[in-house]
């Protein structure tokens, strides 16, 4: 890789031209968040319109789409009994159990804490249509998928070094290999520990769970649409990389150009030219 990638250099107002991945270049942070908040109602209100269930992959970063979500499934009395929501990922403990819903960290905390709990029960679906992926049974996302039919969107992030949900960088594979990884334990690497550091616990790495779980590229890439939303300073390089970077397992979001409905959210700091 040269020691300045030309894409890096991109200016704002020319960032999507020729892109491998469409970019929707919007305001601030709040329109990114409401874009993929409206997917999720319009994609459901579509669906159960149709008589058809709706499966989601969602994320634990981006979050701001949530309280939007909740706001409009409660206000549109939006049924959500059709419902599936497979989360990404969670932390593990050392000894790879999933950490304790109590702890801040805690993806199915959040979950429970900011989006099911606010959701008029009457709306919610099934608790076992709230799914995460279980270290003791990492077929059991694969087949749910396959059982359901497939999953309509995967809602995502791009990770420091472009990993999507904890699919971390894996320079030994091909870009076939690593698009064909499923659900399992990783360890996390050091560089996504240090970034998640700052932002969730004020820079206390040695806090930062060192193993987790999470949905592989396989599950990832095989929804229908895939649409991912950028908005951190650093997400300027990130998004550069994804959508005009050589497809490679190293920088794990460049799998996404070659998905057939894919789409990245871009705010206008991320938009910003890098350097």
């Amino acid at each position: 890789m040269g020691m300045f990638e030309s894409y890096f250099r991109i200016p704002a107002e020319e960032l999507g031209k020729d892109a491998r991945i469409p970019l929707k270049k919007l305001g601030d942070s709040g329109e990114v968040f409401y874009e993929m908040a409206l997917e999720m109602v319009a994609e459901i209100e579509k669906n159960n319109a149709a008589g058809r269930r709706t499966v989601f992959i969602c994320p634990v970063g981006p979050v701001g789409q949530y309280p939007i979500f909740v706001r409009l499934v409660n206000e549109r009395r939006l049924s959500l009994k059709n419902c599936w929501f497979i989360n990404m990922d969670e932390y593990l403990t050392d000894d790879g159990e999933w950490i304790d819903e109590r702890c801040a960290l805690s993806f199915r905390g959040f979950m429970k804490r900011n989006v099911y709990s606010k959701i008029d029960p009457e709306l919610l679906m099934d608790e076992c249509q709230r799914v995460f992926p279980d270290p003791h049974n990492v077929a059991a996302i694969p087949e749910l998928i396959e059982k359901l039919g497939g999953v309509d969107i995967a809602f995502g992030g791009i990770g420091i070094n472009g990993h999507l949900a904890f699919n971390e960088a894996q320079d030994e594979l091909t870009p076939e290999e690593f698009a064909a990884l499923h659900t399992r334990v990783l360890t996390i690497s050091r560089e996504t520990r240090v970034a998640n550091a700052i932002g969730d616990l004020n820079g206390a790495i040695d806090a930062m769970p060192k193993k987790c779980i999470t949905i592989g590229m396989a599950e990832i890439l095989s929804a229908k649409k895939l649409r991912l939303g950028v908005f951190r300073d650093w997400h300027r390089a990130v998004v550069r990389q994804a959508a005009y970077g050589e497809v490679s397992a190293h920088f794990p979001a460049t799998l996404a150009q070659k998905h057939p409905d894919a789409m990245i959210y871009v705010n206008a700091n991320a938009a910003k030219q890098p350097f």
